[in-house]
């Protein structure tokens, strides 16, 4: 570890590893209250906070060029009070000296000297490097140090059936006002479902939460037969945002089922896109969701056996499956175009040649956005660390130590706003794009929200 530099001409720079608990007033008066505005970021803590972006710690690049004598002043406000001990223990490794402060949420009032600081009970070893009431004395310089390079993957975000649904209901907003009844999340993303709820839209799970004869909307994943029955019953007005190739996987499932097949469904049974096309045939549809189902398949006929498929699996996963049950059953038949769409092949391809050179790839995507986390799982079956995020806010700072070159990518379901934030907190030296093909489908809107 360098020698500190006196008080007398020492130099300190600061790194705000960011908020847990948006509590802006509190954030504000805690953070500009002590040591001003400068962060190692070069970017003022108060524009930061007034855009609710969480700012991170170059840490890479002080691991890579921690300039000699320097003192790194590190804040933390939050509800997590651990997270201060490892932002002492990743900067330590960088070779600077720690200095600063823990701010417990509980503390509202200046000077902020006065609150206690943090234990650091996090199981953890605690740093050995002590944490001194205030800094140095020293005049406060910005940092010149470089951000990651940044690879940004395309296609990327939203697939023409996630834009068709989120406009659907838009249109229908701005038509008739709220509230507008949704069938479940309009698409896997936690941001576009806040932001459609606060202009009016109301989610439900089941047809039983709305009231008989209201508009009702059947989001992109669609419904089973059961459900629609049920709507038609009620009286209710359905705009149906079903994205079309969901809908064409419903008809092979009629089809094939028609027929006499046994249909095996590839896919996931939690998930409601599964759940829709399971309820198109149940009585002769079977359920895959890995390799290890498929040796417990059973028919009636192995002559007379189809698959289908979920539209956001992993490529290469379902080849496997669908290889294993073709061993099984040589008769296998199979959907004239692939079921998987091409966003979610497109996404995959594109997030391949980026974890190529990346160090690490940040995906925006929800939890419960399945090809989100297909993009994720792939990108670590390359043997490179892969983390899903809803935005910004979810960046670990130690996923960043040593990362010369970052991979970015967003699921179908993630706004492009989201990585535009991603690529602003990660103060970005450079951003190279990587196109593997250009996207041009487009799908028309119901009758019912057309313009008039």
């Amino acid at each position: 570890m360098p020698k500190p530099v006196g008080p007398a001409g020492s130099r300190a720079v600061r790194a705000d590893f960011g908020v847990s608990n948006w509590v802006e007033e509190r954030v504000r008066d805690d953070l500009l209250g002590v040591w001003g505005d400068a962060t190692v970021t070069g970017k003022p803590v108060h524009s930061d906070l007034d855009s609710r972006k969480k700012t991170l710690p170059v840490v890479a690049a002080l691991n890579a060029d921690t300039p000699a004598g320097a003192t790194l002043v590190s804040l933390y406000h939050g509800d997590d009070p651990l997270d201060l001990g490892h932002a002492a223990e990743l900067i330590e490794r960088c070779g600077a000296r720690v200095w600063g402060q823990a701010r417990p949420t509980s503390c509202s009032t200046r000077p902020a000297t006065t609150c206690a600081r943090s234990t650091r009970a996090s199981g953890r070893p605690a740093s050995s490097t002590p944490w001194p009431a205030s800094p140095p004395a020293a005049t406060t310089e910005r940092s010149t140090m470089p951000g990651p390079v940044v690879v940004l993957a395309s296609p990327r975000s939203f697939c023409a059936g996630v834009e068709r649904a989120v406009e659907i209901v838009e249109r229908l907003l701005a038509q008739r006002g709220g509230p507008i009844h949704v069938r479940k999340q309009i698409v896997h993303n936690t941001h576009v479902v806040a932001d459609l709820e606060a202009r009016g839209a109301v989610f439900v799970d089941e047809l039983a939460e709305v009231a008989d004869g209201a508009t009702v909307v059947f989001s992109a994943h669609g419904v089973s037969p059961a459900v629609r029955a049920e709507a038609e019953r009620r009286g209710m007005e359905v705009v149906d945002a079903t994205c079309p190739l969901v809908t064409k996987v419903h008809t092979e499932a009629r089809r094939f089922a028609g027929r006499g097949d046994t249909v095996v469904l590839i896919g996931h049974a939690d998930h409601e896109e599964v759940e829709g096309t399971l309820g198109e045939a149940p009585e002769r549809t079977v359920l895959v969701q890995t390799l290890d189902d498929v040796a417990t398949v059973e028919v009636d006929d192995p002559t007379r056996v189809s698959y289908l498929t979920q539209t956001t699996l992993a490529v290469d996963e379902t080849a496997e499956i669908v290889a294993a049950l073709r061993g099984r059953f040589p008769a296998l038949k199979g959907p004239a175009s692939a079921d998987i769409c091409y966003a979610t092949t497109n996404r995959q391809d594109a997030v391949r040649a980026v974890a190529d050179e990346a160090d690490v790839v940040l995906v925006v995507g929800s939890e419960n956005s399945s090809n989100s986390v297909r993009l994720v799982e792939l990108v670590r079956r390359r043997g490179k660390p892969a983390h899903l995020i809803d935005d910004v806010t979810d960046i670990r700072p130690e996923w960043l130590v040593g990362k010369e070159t970052v991979g970015l990518t967003a699921g179908a379901s993630a706004p492009t706003h989201l990585l535009d934030d991603v690529i602003a907190a990660l103060d970005a030296r450079e951003v190279r794009v990587r196109e593997t093909t250009r996207e041009t489908v487009q799908f028309t809107l119901p009758l019912d929200v057309r313009p008039r």
